[in-house]
């Protein structure tokens, strides 16, 4: 019988840390984060990382381990989660895997091995200078959709990472994004994965949203990021990043402080329903409810694992 790894995804701010904990704490489980931007160091307002006290005693994995001036791929999350879980299951515990990076998940849950391709910085630079040109996103995506129109139908026009992620994957291999996840997927896993998301109405997702994008300035978003800058000769990766990039953008004056504020919920906003329509093409999720009492859910998933 393969192990049982429990897998909870969802929109940011629709509850999948508290979720997690209490799970963790009625299964003797441990807590591997899948989400992109929790993995670096000194970024923890913007990203709404998890602190020691809300993990309750419950050990967590890959997150605040990379600095912000490192660029962390899907293959390094790949290769660090996998021995995470064996390391989890070694003490026979249960490994949560819990996180919004949905190209994260996918690499898990369906075995996608990115490890092997070659990609080429020159080729990524390029791609992001064109990105970032009037109209230059829109061509990128164009160009995306003609070579892998499957995957684009899962991606917004204003996606810039994961339609540069096509383009890459595409350069690297020869193969199309869509053509290495149907070749993946007929791999048998070593695995049992148990995914569940969090569903959630979207006006009261949102309302979650804006209300932690104000805790987040009131927290100081901005010196956290004016700090970050000022701590390494070049402009971090990571600050690229949702929330930070917005801040960015007012320290060097091209915003006002309101209109930051504003642009930061607007985005975010954006992103979750990004990640809705990402996951809910996903036929493993099992979906809950994210307005139910926690212990509810708690037993639906403990069900699965009896």
């Amino acid at each position: 019988m393969k192990p049982k790894i429990v897998v909870i995804v969802g929109p940011t701010a629709s509850g999948k840390t508290s979720l997690s904990i209490e799970l963790a704490k009625k299964i003797n489980g441990e807590i591997i984060s899948a989400d992109s931007m929790q993995v670096y160091k000194e970024m923890n307002i913007g990203t709404a990382k998890i602190t020691k006290e809300e993990m309750e005693g419950i050990n967590h994995y890959l997150i605040d381990f990379i600095d912000p001036d490192k660029r962390y791929t899907v293959s390094d999350f790949k290769k660090d989660s996998s021995k995470a879980i064996k390391e989890i299951l070694d003490k026979n515990k249960t490994p949560i895997v819990v996180g919004g990076t949905g190209l994260y998940v996918n690499s898990l849950i369906y075995e996608i091995n990115y490890s092997e391709m070659n990609f080429d910085e020159d080729y990524r630079n390029k791609l992001m200078e064109d990105a970032a040109t009037p109209d230059g996103l829109n061509y990128l995506w164009n160009k995306a959709n003609e070579i892998d129109p499957e995957a684009m139908k899962k991606i917004s026009k204003n996606d810039k990472k994961r339609i540069v992620r096509v383009l890459e994957i595409f350069n690297a291999t020869g193969k199309t994004k869509t053509e290495l996840e149907i070749k993946s997927r007929e791999n048998d896993t070593k695995y049992e994965y148990l995914v569940y998301g969090i569903n959630m109405d979207r006006t009261i997702l949102y309302e979650r949203i804006n209300s932690r994008v104000d805790k987040m300035i009131k927290d100081g978003l901005i010196d956290e990021v004016r700090n970050i800058i000022n701590k390494y000769d070049e402009f971090p990766t990571a600050m690229q990043g949702l929330g930070y990039k917005e801040v960015v953008q007012y320290l060097c004056g091209n915003y006002n402080k309101e209109e930051m504020i504003e642009k930061i919920k607007q985005e975010t906003r954006r992103y979750a329903k990004r990640q809705m329509t990402w996951f809910r093409k996903n036929k493993k999720i099992i979906w809950l409810d994210g307005m139910a009492d926690i212990n509810k859910n708690v037993n639906i998933i403990c069900s699965s694992l009896n």
